[in-house]
């Protein structure tokens, strides 16, 4: 081998281990996120072996969880509701679990893939067949 060759492939392997080491993980959903739909801020945070993610901020008027179906849960404040308890990583950038809906008071199957660490999708399924998605972007 040359030497141009070998510093071709020096650098060729320099730049395949950098793209290695950019690849997003399941960590990195940990923050705080924009829900595009009602600008609401969600913190996702490590609770035990899990996800967690609770409400940090609602600006949409929403001041309490007036959708929920028990009624003795409908005083309860948006601020500091919790949405996802417990979801289990998946796979190597996605974690899986129930998911809340403050906006119609149900509990979806829910799954989080970190995109990049400034974007994740987010969705809701119901009966695992009929899905909807969001990209929510990090708060800063």
């Amino acid at each position: 081998m040359t030497r141009i060759s070998t510093a071709a492939a020096s650098l060729l392997l320099l730049a395949l281990a950098g793209g290695a080491a950019s690849a997003q993980t399941a960590d990195d959903a940990f923050g705080v996120w924009l829900n595009p739909e009602n600008k609401s801020n969600v913190e996702f945070y490590k609770c035990g072996d899990g996800l967690c993610a609770k409400i940090t901020k609602a600006v949409d008027g929403q001041t309490t969880d007036d959708k929920n179906p028990d009624p003795a849960k409908r005083n309860r404040p948006i601020v500091g509701l919790v949405i996802m308890e417990n979801a289990k990583m998946s796979g190597a950038n996605k974690w899986s679990g129930m998911l809340y809906n403050r906006a119609d008071g149900k509990t979806y199957s829910g799954t989080i893939i970190v995109k990049s660490k400034e974007a994740l999708d987010l969705s809701g399924c119901v009966a695992l067949v009929i899905c909807r998605t969001t990209t929510w972007t990090r708060v800063n």
